[in-house]
């Protein structure tokens, strides 16, 4: 549980492929290598490889919140052709998009580790494709947990500081960037009942 008042999972997937190959209207062409999480409720970290998606599917239905950065299009589009469950009915925030929302640039998760947490990633997704093609899955695994454990230190960061920081790639300065994260699982949920709300299709 945390201050917000729910379950959340932070959720992170790294793929077989890379834009090189695949169309970048086409996310599920790029297939899952491994994904991994981390569980609020049991504070446990989780790793699982393609054929375990569905394990992870049931992981993310418990979930109050699927945390994550760049989640909502991209991770879970690569997701989709493996779960049962609509990748849309999820209660996901997505960090990258809140951040977007306040600053109407994107950043990335490197720039919000360094500023924030002063910590590093451990490499990048080229690096992740490689370790797949090689079959260095162990590696893989530890890069992905690597990225949920940044990416769910820097959620706790933002709800509990009210703030996060950033090192612009424009004149390689800090900013510190105000957020208020604390009304996420209502703000989603509510989301979710309007659009539930509303049929996609009058036919």
């Amino acid at each position: 549980m945390t201050e917000a008042g729910g379950r959340f999972v932070v959720v992170d997937v790294e793929t077989q492929k890379g834009f090189h190959e695949v169309d970048r209207k086409k996310l599920y062409l790029l297939k899952v290598s491994v994904a991994c999480a981390y569980d609020s409720q049991t504070d446990s970290y989780f790793s699982f490889e393609e054929k375990e998606m569905l394990k992870l599917e049931e992981l993310l239905k418990q979930a109050d919140l699927v945390v994550g950065f760049n989640v909502r299009d991209f991770d879970m589009e690569v997701l989709a052709p493996y779960f049962v469950t609509p990748v849309k009915s999820f209660p996901v925030f997505d960090m990258l998009v809140e951040f977007e929302k306040i600053r109407g640039h994107r950043i990335s998760l490197q720039s919000l580790a360094q500023a924030t947490l002063n910590v590093s990633k451990s490499g990048s997704g080229w690096d992740a494709i490689k370790l797949y093609a090689d079959g260095r899955i162990n590696e893989l695994k530890k890069y992905c947990l690597d990225d949920v454990r940044i990416t769910k230190d820097i959620y706790e960061y933002g709800l509990k500081k009210g703030h996060l920081k950033f090192i612009s790639n424009r004149d390689y300065q800090t900013y510190e960037v105000p957020v208020d994260w604390t009304n996420a699982f209502r703000e989603v949920q509510e989301q979710k009942k309007t659009e539930s709300a509303f049929p996609t299709s009058l036919f």
